[in-house]
């Protein structure tokens, strides 16, 4: 018989041997892409996870509020942090719980044969019990255990809700940034676009004054370039503003095709000049900006830690009872004496621990200065930072302020070239001038115009850059209950 068996086990084995299995494994050389069907689950599992839903009006012209607001209720990046910050709150209320007493049901059903001697003859005995309890459980004190836990949760999900601000204003900021770019790329090829008519007038008057004699060949040849060179220009510009367009839509959590409405940059009131110091620009990063914030939260968090690690120090009290009732039932072999019996009573029992750990081979001191060396580190990423930001807001405000000079210089440039334009075309009628000076002259025309366009946005981005830097740009959004 067991040689039979291990016959059956070994044909048993061999066949197993031979299936073909087809479970995950590591790529079988360096030198190649590995491609498994496994691959192919996860692509049909991406493509059929649900799109988020997107109110968009492609045909409505969206202001710059309106931007941000469609970015934070729609940017995966906000609710990813708005569900850290559920995560955390959801811990605090776990840490909470270690407060209040456990309270279980129990429900145990038992059944026992056995035999029994009694005189000289053995007999079977049959028990049968139900015992329905209520178990509870409750630590009444630890020396700062639980207060410490709930204390790291409540700076953990502080920390989560300054992390799930500074979310927000990073997005705030990617938006207006990338919102500008497109103002300036739409302002640049607007300008493009009027620099190319102004090369075909040009040109047509070359052509005219050349059929009437009053011009030269070359001179038609050289409007001929000026106009290809801007109409070079204009398609370039066109092409910067598709990719500025795209950027946003990304921003905004939309296709990069999605064609976009905004204002026009002339539409926009220029700011003013700073009114403030720096200092005072500084002082208000570090009273607004949330990861400095999130920092001091984990410094919190870290206190806690500590407090939390000390109580293992001390004793801990608690308390442990079951009450319940218990239902019983036995009996004996038919041809026994003694009939079968039932009965029912309530049961329970009530005790008190007290717990001290007086050795645990360091563990204790190594956890304490564990809490102490991250509750150091953070002290000094805190004080990292602090230096970061000031430098941060120093950048920015020099940046602004050289961006307001910039901008004069740009509008009184652009002045000055559109006058020497209309002048030299109004010479060129009247023969005092050639036309490589009217062409040079419409180039500068050109140029001047792209640096005003470029001068104004940049203007507008240094001062949002700046805000973003103390903070601002969160300060002035309204309060949101969602993502």
């Amino acid at each position: 018989m067991a040689h039979r068996f291990r016959k059956i086990a070994a044909i048993f084995i061999l066949c197993s041997s031979t299936l073909p299995f087809h479970g995950q494994s590591a790529p079988p050389s360096p030198n190649k892409s590995w491609h498994d069907p496994a691959e192919d689950g996860l692509t049909k599992q991406l493509s059929s996870l649900p799109e988020a839903k997107y109110d968009f009006d492609p045909e409505k012209t969206y202001t710059l509020a309106e931007l941000v607001d469609l970015a934070e209720q729609h940017n995966p990046e906000t609710r990813f942090a708005w569900q850290q910050a559920k995560t955390r709150a959801a811990a605090l209320g776990i840490a909470r719980s270690a407060l209040y007493p456990t309270i279980a049901a129990l429900a145990v059903a038992n059944t026992t044969r056995v035999r029994v001697l009694l005189n000289s003859a053995f007999y079977r005995q049959t028990y049968g019990s139900f015992s329905p309890e209520i178990h509870l459980e409750y630590l009444i004190f630890d020396f700062g255990g639980r207060s410490g836990a709930i204390d790291t949760a409540k700076a953990n999900l502080l920390a989560a809700d300054l992390a799930f601000n500074d979310t927000h204003l990073k997005i705030i900021f990617q938006v207006t940034s990338a919102y500008y770019r497109l103002l300036n790329a739409i302002g640049l090829r607007t300008a493009a676009e009027i620099s190319l008519k102004n090369a075909q007038a040009v040109e047509e008057d070359a052509q005219a004054r050349l059929d009437h004699g009053l011009a030269t060949k070359p001179d038609l040849l050289e409007a001929t370039a000026s106009t290809a060179q801007a109409q070079y220009d204009l398609q370039s510009a066109i092409g910067s503003e598709e990719i500025a367009s795209g950027t946003l839509a990304t921003v905004l959590g939309l296709r990069p095709d999605t064609i976009l409405r905004v204002q026009n940059v002339d539409d926009l009131k220029m700011p003013g000049e700073l009114a403030e110091s720096l200092d005072a620009a500084i002082d208000r990063a570090f009273q607004q900006r949330p990861d400095l914030k999130q920092q001091v939260a984990r410094l919190r968090a870290a206190d806690a830690t500590i407090k939390q690690a000390r109580s293992t120090y001390f004793p801990s009290l608690s308390f442990n009872g079951n009450g319940g009732l218990s239902h019983q039932y036995g009996q004996q072999d038919q041809d026994s004496i003694l009939p079968p019996a039932y009965a029912t009573g309530e049961i329970w029992d009530v005790s008190l621990g007290l717990k001290w750990t007086l050795f645990d081979g360091t563990r204790r001191e190594h956890e304490i200065a564990q809490a102490k060396a991250e509750r150091a580190a953070t002290q000094a990423e805190i004080d990292s930072l602090r230096d970061e930001i000031a430098d941060q807001v120093w950048a920015a405000y020099s940046n602004v302020r050289t961006a307001f000079r910039q901008q004069q210089a740009a509008a009184a440039l652009v002045a000055s070239a559109d006058q020497s334009y209309s002048a030299a075309r109004e010479s060129y009628g009247y023969g005092v001038r050639n036309l490589l000076d009217v062409v040079a002259a419409q180039k500068t025309l050109a140029q001047a115009s792209a640096e005003d366009v470029t001068a104004r946005t940049q203007l507008l981005l240094q001062v949002a850059n700046l805000a973003f830097r103390t903070g601002d740009l969160l300060a002035v959004q309204p309060a949101k209950t969602g993502p």
